[in-house]
């Protein structure tokens, strides 16, 4: 079973995310940039879930440090803002894709797919 490692801090786009994929894939939580950095590095997951807004140290932070290791393993920044440029931005700082808030199931398991196969 492939590992997810969601890096988010909000308890319900935890749980939404969780309940659409617990079944198929063995999941990993990280509340703030910092532990998912260590999460990332000492789990060697197949796939990163980036919530980009988050609390220590931002989402682009620990991917840019998370790609000093993991050069390879795909990313997709998540984020609620939806503004010109902040796509670019994600994957500037390496993820490899981009999704917005609210989530929308069906690109999220497009991604997947796209990804893990």
């Amino acid at each position: 079973m492939k590992t997810v490692l969601i890096i988010e801090d909000t308890e319900l786009n935890v749980d939404l995310i969780s309940q659409l994929l617990e079944d198929d894939y063995n999941l990993l939580i990280a509340r703030d940039g910092e532990q998912g950095i260590l999460m990332a590095n000492e789990n060697k997951p197949d796939l990163i879930l980036m919530d980009i807004s988050l609390p220590v140290m931002d989402g682009y932070e620990a991917t840019r440090k998370i790609r000093e290791t993991l050069s390879s393993t795909p990313i997709i920044g998540l984020s609620a803002h939806a503004m010109d440029g902040d796509e670019k931005k994600a994957r500037d700082s390496g993820c490899n894709d981009y999704l917005t808030k609210p989530l929308n199931e069906n690109l999220l398991f497009t991604m997947l797919e796209k990804y893990l196969g």
